[in-house]
């Protein structure tokens, strides 16, 4: 049987290369990524992995990537969504820069967008899935995340809008990350403790669940938003 071919965009670093590891063990993984040296590093430590250096707002790159998939791969079953800026993530609202507001709306919502535009022709010939990454700041906030708390509460509703849209063919989901711990950085125990399942989130948490959703286990499932926190939205936290 033929191996899937899979697009994931940021996925030469965090949450995006353990999703592309990950899918890379059953599938054919192109990952996409603004970082060409981080691209470089992850075809050196997963060969099997493909990557071509990306700016996923930039139109005509995105339209020449999906012409060279069709030519070279003749297929394309799954998008993986995930690029995203957090910048500028702790500007106070006062301080807000317009041209940073604009260019996390290009890199976390429109580029979702232009992606599903771009490939949904070929998705609707392999029955095939877009997986959007967002954020629990879709649903919750700390003080002064504006920019990244709205496109990733963009993205959930541009989830269930693609996912109306692109009926029959394509599915549409979307997953909602918490903290999920990427870095080498040592965490601390109230890290851990304060999380209802007792640990931060790791890359195979997400990336697992995006294998899940683009397998035909999941053909039942279209327009939804996971959310993978530990239970972190689920919990009432009052001062003392």
């Amino acid at each position: 049987m033929e191996k899937k071919v899979v697009l994931v965009t940021g996925g030469a670093n965090g949450i995006g290369k353990g999703i592309a590891n990950y899918l890379s063990k059953n599938m054919l993984v192109i990952a996409i990524d603004i970082d060409e040296n981080a691209g470089f590093q992850l075809v050196s430590e997963n060969p099997l992995i493909r990557f071509k250096q990306i700016d996923v707002t930039n139109e005509q790159q995105i339209i020449t990537l999906i012409d060279e998939i069709t030519s070279q791969h003749g297929r394309l079953d799954a998008v993986v969504n995930n690029a995203a800026i957090a910048n500028p993530y702790n500007a106070p609202l006062h301080e807000l820069d317009i041209h940073d507001w604009n260019k996390a709306l290009a890199v976390n919502l429109t580029a979702p967008m232009l992606m599903a535009k771009y490939t949904s022709l070929l998705l609707k010939v392999t029955s095939g899935c877009i997986v959007n990454i967002a954020s629990t700041r879709a649903l919750q906030s700390e003080s002064n995340t504006e920019a990244y708390s709205a496109t990733k509460g963009g993205v959930v509703a541009l989830t269930h809008s693609l996912a109306t849209s692109l009926n029959p063919g394509v599915r549409v989901n979307c997953i909602s990350p918490g903290w999920i711990h990427t870095s080498t950085e040592q965490l601390r125990e109230i890290d851990h403790s304060q999380h209802l399942t007792g640990r931060v989130g790791n890359v195979n948490d997400i990336a697992s669940m995006v294998a899940y959703l683009i397998s035909d286990e999941a053909g039942f499932i279209t327009g939804q938003n996971i959310v993978i926190d530990g239970g972190m939205t689920k919990k009432m936290i009052y001062s003392e």
